[in-house]
C-alpha cells in the first residue's frame, strides 16, 4: 500500500461517521412534525430506518475502502497506522466516542469480525478523560418559582416548540402542583426550582419533557408526558418524580427515544444524575445509539470480569429448547447463544431465530420484550468457564465454538439484561407480591399483543421480573405479528368421548390458536389459576384475541404508557376530556 494512504483511509472513515449521524439527527428532528400531525405509523417507520442507517453507512464507508485499496488487503502494521490517524482526528471532534464505535463497526465488516484486538480497535477509549466536551449552548434551561409554582409551570408550558394548542393548560399546571405538593409537601415546594432540558424526548404516541427537580435534600427527576388528543389538543398526562419511575421511563423494554442530541456525550452526562442506576451504556442506548451502547456494554462487561474472580455458570432457570444461555453470578446480564440442534417440537431454523431477535431490535417493545445486542467471535478465557458450562458448550454447541488452547472463541451470541425467570419468582413470592406477579404478566401478554406481537410461547419460564418488578418477555424464538395468527374457538365436542381422546376431534392447521387451552396450563397452580381468571379472564377468549387483530388491521395504534394507569391525572384528578385511545 502506498504511503499516505492511511489518512486518506482513517478521513473517510470519520465522513462516513459525520454522514451516518447527520441522518440520525435529521430523522430524529421529524419526531416533533409526526407527533403533531398523530402519524403514528410514520413513527413507527422512522424508528425502524433509524436503527437501519448505522450498518447502512457502513457499508457505504466498507465500500468506498474497498475502491481506495482497489479491493487488496491490508496488513496489521498498515491498519495500525490508520488507527493512529483517525486518533489524531478525534480531540476536536464534538461526537468522538461514537465516532470510534463507527470505526470498530468498519474494521469488523472489513475483517468477518476477526482479529478483534485493543491494537487494532477502540476497545476503550482513546480519550478516557474526556467525556465531553464544553458545549456552545446550554442543554437545559433553569427555571425558578420566584413568583410561585403556577406562573413557573406556565412559563415552562409556554416555552415548548409544540404547535398544537392545548386543552386546558390551567388545569394540567394544577395537577402537577397537586402532585408536588402531596410528594415534596406544600413547604418544600418554595425552595424547589426546575432544570428543564431544551429538546423533548419524543416515543410512541408521547412527547416527553424530561427535567430535573432541585429539592433542599436533592435532585430528583420531573417527567412529564405530554400527550394529544383525537381533536389534536395537548394535555399532561402525568407527572413522575422518583428515580425508580425514571428508570422504567427510560427501560431496557422500551424503544429508543428520539431526542435531538448533536452532542449525545454532554446529553447522557446530564441524564445520568436523574438516572443514578443506569449506566453508561443504557443511557446511550435510551437514547437512540445503540451502536455505541453496544461499545460501552461491552466496556462494562471487560471491566467488571477484570475485577471479579466469578467463573461463567449456565443461567438459573429451566433449560430452553433454543438457547444455551449462561451467565456470571454477580453479573446484570446473560449471554445467549443458539443451539446447533433444536429439540424435536421446534421445528425452525438458526435464520428463523435470528429473524425473530431482529423483529424485537426493530419493532415497539412497549415496556414488555428485552433489548439484545448481537456479537461475533466472542472470547472466553477458559480458565473462567466452570467446567460443566464448558461440557454443556461443547455438547450444544460445538460447531458454534472454536478452541483455541487457552481461549474459546464462540461464533456468534446475544447478550440482554439478566432478570429472575418469571416461574422462579412465581414459587417464592406470596400474597400480594404475588398478585403483583399475575397482573404484570397478564398485562405484559394484552401490550405485546396490542403492539401486533403475539409472544408463542407464553410460559412462564419465557417471562423475566426486573428489579422494578415488571414482567418482560425474552424468549423470541416462536414470536410472531398478531396478525399472522388464526385465533379459533375449539368447537364443541361431537361425542361425550372426544373429549377424553388423545387427538383433537378438529382439524388444525399451521396458525391456529386456541386461547381457551392457555387455560390448562396457565390454571393448573391452585395459587395461580383463581388469580389470572380474576384479573385476565379475558385473555382465553378467541373473540377477544379478534377484536384485537381487527384494530391492529384497521390502522389503530394503542397507547403505551411507562407508568401505572393510576398514576394518570385523568385517573387521579378527574377525567380528561379526551377520546384519545388508553391501552
Amino acid at each position: 500500500m502506498p504511503r499516505g494512504l492511511e489518512l486518506l483511509i482513517a478521513q473517510t472513515i470519520l465522513q462516513g461517521f459525520d454522514a451516518q449521524y447527520g441522518r440520525f439527527l435529521e430523522v430524529t428532528s421529524g419526531a416533533q412534525q409526526r407527533f403533531e400531525q398523530a402519524d403514528w405509523h410514520s413513527v413507527q417507520q422512522a424508528m425502524k430506518s433509524r436503527i437501519h442507517l448505522y450498518d447502512h453507512h457502513v457499508g457505504l464507508v466498507v465500500e468506498q475502502l474497498r475502491c481506495i485499496t482497489d479491493g487488496k488487503s491490508t496488513d496489521a502494521d498498515f491498519l495500525l497506522r490508520v488507527k493512529e490517524h483517525y486518533t489524531r482526528l478525534l480531540p476536536d471532534y464534538p461526537r468522538f466516542e461514537i465516532a470510534e464505535s463507527f470505526f470498530n463497526s468498519v474494521y469488523c465488516r472489513l475483517f468477518d469480525h476477526r482479529s478483534l484486538t485493543p491494537e487494532r480497535l477502540f476497545i476503550f477509549s482513546s480519550q478516557p478523560e474526556r467525556r465531553f466536551r464544553t458545549i456552545p449552548r446550554p442543554l437545559a434551561k433553569d427555571f425558578f418559582p420566584d413568583h410561585g409554582w403556577e406562573p413557573l409551570l406556565m412559563r415552562i408550558l409556554s416555552d415548548l416548540p409544540l404547535r398544537l394548542p392545548w386543552q386546558n393548560k390551567s388545569r394540567d399546571i394544577r395537577y402537577i402542583i397537586a402532585h408536588l405538593t402531596e410528594t415534596l409537601g406544600e413547604d418544600a415546594l418554595p425552595r424547589c426550582h426546575v432544570q428543564v432540558a431544551n429538546e423533548l424526548f419524543y416515543r410512541n404516541k408521547a412527547a416527553w419533557l424530561v427535567g430535573k427537580l432541585t429539592t433542599p435534600d436533592g435532585t430528583l427527576p420531573f417527567l412529564l408526558p405530554i400527550h394529544r388528543t383525537d381533536e389534536g389538543e395537548l394535555f399532561v398526562d402525568t407527572c413522575l418524580t422518583t428515580t425508580a419511575e425514571a428508570s422504567i421511563v427510560f427501560g431496557f423494554a422500551r424503544s429508543y427515544f428520539m431526542v435531538y442530541a448533536p452532542l449525545p456525550a454532554a446529553l447522557v452526562e446530564w441524564l445520568r444524575e436523574i438516572l443514578p442506576g443506569k449506566t453508561t451504556a443504557e443511557l446511550y442506548m435510551a437514547i437512540g445509539c445503540q451502536k455505541h451502547a453496544k461499545t460501552e456494554s461491552y466496556r462494562e462487561y471487560l471491566c467488571y470480569l477484570a475485577e471479579s474472580d466469578e467463573k461463567f455458570i449456565e443461567a438459573p432457570g429451566i433449560r430452553g429448547m433454543v438457547m444455551l444461555v449462561f451467565t456470571l453470578p454477580g453479573f446484570d446480564r446473560v449471554f445467549k447463544i443458539i443451539k446447533d440442534k433444536f429439540a424435536p417440537q421446534k421445528e425452525m431454523s438458526a435464520a428463523h431465530v435470528r429473524a425473530c431477535y431482529q423483529l424485537v431490535k426493530e419493532h415497539d417493545r412497549v415496556g414488555r420484550m428485552a433489548d439484545t445486542q448481537e456479537f461475533e467471535n466472542f472470547v472466553l478465557d477458559k480458565r473462567q468457564i466452570d467446567p460443566a458450562l464448558m461440557a454443556l458448550l461443547r455438547q450444544e454447541v460445538p460447531e458454534k465454538i472454536t478452541d483455541l488452547g487457552e481461549h474459546i472463541v464462540i461464533r456468534h451470541l446475544y447478550i440482554e439484561r439478566r432478570m429472575v425467570p418469571l416461574n422462579i419468582w412465581l414459587e417464592q413470592v406470596e400474597g400480594q407480591q404475588l398478585r403483583d406477579a399475575i397482573e404484570e404478566y397478564g398485562n405484559a401478554i394484552r401490550q405485546l399483543a396490542a403492539a401486533n406481537i403475539f409472544p408463542g410461547d407464553m410460559l412462564f419460564k419465557n417471562f423475566g421480573v426486573t428489579r422494578h418488578g415488571r414482567v418482560v418477555f425474552y424468549d423470541y424464538d416462536e414470536i410472531c405479528y398478531m396478525t399472522e395468527v388464526n385465533f379459533r374457538d375449539i368447537p364443541p365436542a361431537r361425542y361425550p368421548e372426544d373429549e377424553l381422546a388423545s387427538e383433537p376431534w378438529y382439524s388444525v392447521s399451521p396458525g391456529d390458536v386456541f386461547p381457551e387451552e392457555f387455560r390448562h396450563w396457565l390454571c393448573a397452580d391452585p395459587r395461580i389459576g383463581p388469580l389470572f381468571e380474576e384479573m385476565h379472564a379475558d385473555l382465553f377468549r378467541a373473540d377477544y384475541w379478534r377484536a384485537l387483530q381487527t384494530r391492529i388491521k384497521e390502522g389503530h395504534v394503542e397507547d403505551v404508557y411507562a407508568y401505572r394507569r393510576r398514576q394518570r391525572f385523568s385517573v387521579r384528578y378527574g377525567a380528561i376530556s379526551s377520546t384519545a385511545n388508553s391501552s
